[in-house]
């Protein structure tokens, strides 16, 4: 590894949260699932980090799940489009969290 090579990668993580006061999520709903791109040296600093920041944005994580490296997507046959790649791109270049997508849940 050079010296200006970055040991950081992209993991792809999807965040349940729940409720909160002042969460911001829709009011019927229970929760949500936020689609996130976060750097770290590894997984578990990725997943540090993404709760770490979601918690100071009010929401209440519960639970965490990894889909991997971008690397390890495409080895298990995902196809990744520009705009998911450029959000990777995006984390990867601020060092930080990226929430590509929330998706509400409601009874």
């Amino acid at each position: 590894m050079g010296a200006t090579e970055s040991r950081q990668q992209v993991y792809t993580l999807v965040v349940d949260v729940g409720r909160k006061p002042g969460d911001g999520l829709p009011d019927k709903s229970k929760g949500a699932a936020l689609m996130c791109y976060a750097s770290g040296v590894d997984e578990a600093e990725a997943v540090r980090e993404t709760v770490a920041i979601l918690k100071q944005a009010d929401l209440a994580p519960l639970d965490v799940s990894g889909y991997g490296t971008l690397d390890e997507r495409l080895s298990a046959g995902e196809e990744i489009d520009d705009e998911e790649r450029a959000l990777m791109e995006r984390a990867l270049a601020e060092n930080s969290v990226v929430v590509a997508q929330m998706t509400p849940y409601f009874d």
